[in-house]
C-alpha cells in the first residue's frame, strides 16, 4: 500500500494512503539505514505500509525521493536532518523585525536550496510593521535578492489580498516553507488557507525572537491544489559539507559568471583576472552577496550588520 508521510514525530509517522491517515512505525531496517541522518523518513517521501498481525501499520520502504533537503546542526554534534523531500519549491519566510531575519541565514539558506537543486522564493512578512525607512530598507534587501534570481514577494499575513496574489505561486505544488521562529509561517499559512487553524505563537518580549509553535514538519494539502509542508522554526542554519571550489555554483550570479575566470580553480577571493571580482568591482554582484560567499568559503559565522543600508 503506498502513502505520502504528511508527519514525522521523530518515532512515529502519520502516512496518507487514499483517504485514510495511518499512524505508523518503521521497520526495525529502516531504522538502522537512516545513519547519515537523524531521521531515515521525512515527510514528503512516498513509502509502502505494511499491516501486521498485531494491527500496527509499518513502513516497510521508501521509494527513490526526487529530491530532499537538509539542514545541518551547527552545534558539536554536527547531526544532519532531513527537513523535507519531493518538493517543488522551497519558500522562505523573512522579517526585517519581530524577529530580524539576517542576510546571512538567507544566504546559507538559498545555497543549500541550490545545493540541492530547489528553486527558492523569498517572502517578507509583517510589512504592516514596516515604518518608511523601514520599507526602504526591505526594497533595498529586495533588489539584492531579485538581481541574484530569485522571486521575493512583500506581504502582511493580516492583508487578505496580498495573500490571495500568493495563490499562484502555491498552486499546484508541494512547497517546503520555513524560516526563523516568530516570522508567522503559521499566520501566513492560515491566510493562504484559512481552516487550517494551525497553532500560532507570541514573540520573546525580551529577545524579540519567536517561541516554536510548530513542533515537527507537517504536510497540509491546499483547496486549490498542491501542498504546503511546515517545518519547526529554524535559529541557525548549518550549511552541508562543500569543498571550497564548490561554493561559488550555488551562488547563481558567481556561477554566471565563472566561465570567464583567468583559472579554472579560481576562487574568486584575490586570483588575477578573476571576472567574479569583475563583477563585484562592477557593481553587477552585490558586496553583501559576496561577503556571505567569503564567509562561507572560508567557514565562518558572519557579524554583517545586514540592515544598516544606507
Amino acid at each position: 500500500m503506498k502513502g505520502i508521510v504528511i508527519k514525522s514525530t521523530g518515532s512515529r509517522y502519520l502516512v496518507k494512503a487514499g483517504d485514510r491517515v495511518y499512524d505508523s512505525v518503521l521497520k526495525g531496517k529502516l531504522r538502522l539505514e537512516g545513519r547519515k541522518t537523524t531521521n531515515p523518513v521525512a515527510v514528503g517521501d512516498f513509502v509502502e505500509l505494511e499491516v501486521e498481525s498485531s494491527g500496527e501499520t509499518s513502513i516497510v520502504s521508501i521509494h527513490p525521493r526526487k529530491n530532499y533537503i537538509i539542514r545541518k546542526s551547527i552545534n558539536l554534534s554536527k547531526q544532519a536532518q532531513i527537513l523535507a523531500s519531493n518538493m517543488d519549491q522551497a519558500v522562505l519566510i523573512a522579517t526585517l523585525v519581530f524577529p530580524r531575519t539576517s542576510l546571512g541565514f538567507i544566504d546559507r539558506f538559498l545555497v543549500t536550496a541550490e545545493a540541492y537543486s530547489i528553486p527558492a522564493i523569498i517572502v517578507f512578512n509583517k510589512c504592516d510593521l514596516l515604518d518608511d525607512h523601514l520599507r526602504q530598507v526591505q526594497q533595498a534587501v529586495i533588489s539584492i535578492y531579485t538581481s541574484a534570481g530569485y522571486p521575493c514577494y512583500e506581504v502582511s499575513s493580516y492583508n487578505d489580498a496580498e495573500i490571495k496574489a500568493l495563490i499562484n505561486v502555491f498552486k499546484d505544488k508541494t512547497t517546503l516553507l520555513t524560516g526563523h521562529s516568530g516570522v508567522g509561517k503559521s499566520t501566513f499559512t492560515n491566510a493562504l488557507e484559512p481552516g487550517l487553524n494551525l497553532k500560532t505563537g507570541e514573540i520573546s518580549a525580551a529577545h524579540a525572537k519567536g517561541m516554536h509553535t510548530t513542533t515537527f514538519a507537517e504536510l497540509h494539502a491546499l483547496n486549490f491544489g498542491g501542498n504546503i509542508i511546515d517545518t519547526p522554526g529554524i535559529k541557525e542554519l548549518g550549511l552541508v559539507e562543500m569543498k571550497k571550489e564548490e561554493v561559488g555554483h550555488y551562488f547563481p550570479e558567481i556561477r554566471s559568471r565563472m566561465q570567464g575566470c583567468r583559472f579554472n580553480n579560481c576562487l574568486h577571493v584575490n586570483e588575477p583576472k578573476c571576472a567574479v571580482l569583475a563583477g563585484v568591482e562592477a557593481g553587477d554582484i552585490s558586496p553583501e552577496r559576496y561577503y556571505s560567499y567569503l564567509g562561507i568559503l572560508n567557514g565562518e559565522e558572519m557579524d554583517w550588520k545586514e540592515w544598516e543600508i544606507r
